[in-house]
Formats: C-alpha cells, sequence, structure tokens
C-alpha cells in the first residue's frame, strides 16, 4: 500500500485518482505531479514501485502544501478575517454562510438544526 503525505492511497484506483485522497491535491495536481515525475496516469496504485512513490513524495513536498500544514494555514486565513472584523470574519464568527447565499429558507448545513421561536 502507498502512503503518500501520511495518507494510505486505495490499492486498486488508478494513481490519477488515487493521488486526489490526498488533502490540497486534486486531479489538476495529481496529473500535473505525475507529468514532472514521469509516471503513467493508468498505472494502479499497487504497481506503484518504491522508487515511484519517492520520486511523487518529492514532487510534492517540493511543489504543495498539503494535509497538516493546509488545514493549518486555511484555519489562520478564516482566523485572520474574523480578527480583522470583516464582513466575511463575522459571517464565519455566527456560523452562517459567507459567500452571499440566502439564510431565509436554506443554509440549514452551515446553521444547524432548527430553533423553533414561539411554538406555543
Amino acid at each position: 500500500m502507498a502512503r503518500i503525505s501520511g495518507v494510505d492511497l486505495p490499492k486498486k484506483k488508478r494513481i490519477e485518482y488515487g493521488l486526489t485522497y490526498v488533502y490540497g491535491i486534486g486531479l489538476h495536481a495529481s496529473r500535473k505531479i505525475l507529468d514532472a515525475t514521469g509516471i503513467d496516469y493508468n498505472k494502479r496504485v499497487y504497481e506503484l514501485s518504491e522508487d515511484d512513490v519517492a520520486a511523487i513524495t518529492k514532487e510534492i513536498r517540493a511543489s504543495h502544501i498539503v494535509e497538516g500544514d493546509l488545514r493549518k494555514q486555511v484555519a489562520m486565513d478564516i482566523k485572520a478575517l474574523m480578527d480583522l472584523g470583516s464582513y466575511r470574519g463575522l459571517r464565519h464568527r455566527r456560523g452562517l454562510p459567507c459567500r452571499g447565499q440566502k439564510t431565509k429558507t436554506n443554509a440549514r448545513t452551515r446553521k444547524g438544526k432548527r430553533k423553533t421561536v414561539g411554538a406555543a
């Protein structure tokens, strides 16, 4: 089993899609990494040699921010918005949608379970 950036990749998937299991790597970034290392997109994860895994890991470390570092950076960016007192920061602080969605009827994922007011 290939382990890259602390993530076990699924054995039977093509490496092109297997790399997307790493937080911070999408399909486009995955293809760029494979092009840089010269590995075929159609190779399955279990077919990778130790050299292939090492080359992928080296390429990721050199050119991408992934997993814990990326999560930390995103959290710090949100905290900076909140500390700044910007509109987006206030929406984050209140647990409401930040990107202009309406909240009268939808936004249940962000707002949580309904709180009934004034029911008799």
